[in-house]
């Protein structure tokens, strides 16, 4: 007997969580990545190196923007084709979306190379942060590809109805990373590079095993003999133009953060920044997570016309994104001590600063999963121009107005207050578009 598909069951709440758990537990485990390496970085090398992994992170960003738009908004076009009945048409366009986005990481990667002694220069550092970032990133960026791909081939599982072996590969990278890290920096005393050399080997094992995936013909996505359409190079960019723009913005907003701590506090500062960000990016990851995870559907029930399957699937969306607010909000509070703790002891200028940025932030988690689930669920509707509009707002239009008024009134405080502030403004305008768009897609 043929197994039912996920797209043909009934709409509830389990089903719609049977389906995207192994994406939010993958997406937890995703950014576990970064925060090993900080956890290594700043215990066995020290809050400077730390410093250094998130002035690196504008750059890296930077470089994997097109890749994550032309996945995100390859992922929507390819799965609306399959709920079109268009499947060999979808795999064509599949294989051909792979291969631009290996083009992509070359290209990259060589700018990459090229510009980043430059960067780091001008950003009047002290030479042994600089010498941290330069030797971070030189050895990131020979990872380009196979990151690019694992970024890629982890949307594709999930829309081909393997999510859980995507958490496979995710937690074997994972702990493959947090195995490197010991052994490159404690054991071979590689220093920050080695940080970065197990980070890029980590993410290469859901690349390797999408290779040999997608290569399988029983699969519903596989690789089939590419024919370029320019029209769905265009539909993936413009409907992933929105996670682009996140990408991107999230570079620039990392840097103002960089700058105005530097300002106000100093290098500390950017520890203190960099602990927070994986807290928020650890709470955050779970609202990724879902919103990935249900983004097939969604794509699926509006390409079939399913429009009360895509009705009980945004409200029941609602509901479980509250629910994880909650959580996130009162485990982020009572964990502070314990979250900061393991990247900075007490005795450190670093800890102080962390905790208490770390309390004024987590009022941002109460707004920011509904915010990213709107802007994922305008993606998979094909409209990239609501989703690229939130994206870029929440981003970057209110982060910016926050981060230019808030700490000239309130000093250091005001950085923290930042996220919270914008995120809220960002939530009104997602209401805004959410009530306007409702008819339109009858949800």
């Amino acid at each position: 007997m043929e197994k039912q598909s996920v797209y043909n069951k009934p709409v509830t709440i389990k089903n719609i969580l049977k389906f995207a758990m192994p994406t939010i537990v993958m997406t937890i485990f995703m950014s576990f990545y970064t925060m090993v390496d900080g956890l290594f970085v700043s215990n066995l090398i020290g809050t400077d190196a730390l410093s250094a992994i998130n002035l690196t992170a504008p750059v890296i960003q930077l470089v994997t923007a097109i890749s994550t738009m032309l996945a995100t908004g390859g992922s929507a076009v390819i799965m609306k084709k399959i709920g079109e009945q268009k499947k060999e048409e979808a795999r064509e366009d599949f294989t051909s979306l792979i291969l631009v986005n290996v083009a992509v990481g070359i290209i990259m990667c060589a700018l990459g190379f090229l510009s980043m002694g430059s960067i780091f220069a001008g950003m009047n550092l002290s030479l042994a942060v600089e010498g941290y970032c330069v030797e971070y990133l030189s050895r990131y960026l020979l990872f380009t590809v196979p990151i690019l791909l694992m970024n890629n081939f982890t949307l594709y599982m999930i829309a081909s109805e393997k999510a859980a072996l995507s958490l496979i590969c995710s937690v074997a990278g994972g702990v493959l990373n947090m195995a490197l890290d010991y052994v490159f920096i404690a054991c071979f005393d590689m220093g920050i590079g080695g940080a970065a050399a197990a980070t890029g080997l980590g993410y290469s094992v859901t690349a390797v095993v999408g290779l040999l995936v997608f290569s399988r013909k029983e699969n519903l996505l596989h690789f089939r003999r590419p024919i370029f359409r320019l029209e769905v190079l265009k539909n993936a960019a413009s409907n992933g133009c929105s996670e682009m723009a996140t990408t991107l913005v999230t570079g620039i907003v990392t840097m103002m953060f960089n700058w105005t701590m530097l300002t106000y506090v100093g290098e500390n500062g950017v520890a203190a920044v960099t602990i927070i960000m994986y807290v928020l990016m650890f709470a955050s990851s779970l609202y990724t997570g879902y919103s990935y995870g249900v983004a097939p559907m969604l794509s699926y029930y509006y390409g079939e016309q399913s429009y009360e399957k895509l009705r009980k699937l945004v409200r029941s969306s609602l509901k479980i994104i509250g629910g994880i607010s909650l959580l996130t909000v009162a485990g982020s509070f009572v964990l502070t001590k314990p979250l900061v703790s393991i990247f900075a002891r007490p005795a450190n200028p670093v800890y102080e600063l962390a905790f208490t940025g770390n309390r004024i932030c987590t009022a941002a988690l109460c707004f920011i999963g509904f915010n990213i689930f709107a802007s994922g669920m305008f993606t998979a509707l094909s409209n990239g121009l609501v989703s690229a509009v939130l994206a870029f707002s929440r981003s970057f239009v209110f982060m910016m107005i926050a981060m230019l008024t808030l700490p000239a009134v309130l000093g250091v405080n005001g950085i923290w207050l930042a996220t919270p502030v914008a995120e809220l403004m960002a939530l009104a305008l997602t209401g805004g578009m959410f009530v306007k768009y409702r008819k339109r897609y009858q949800y």
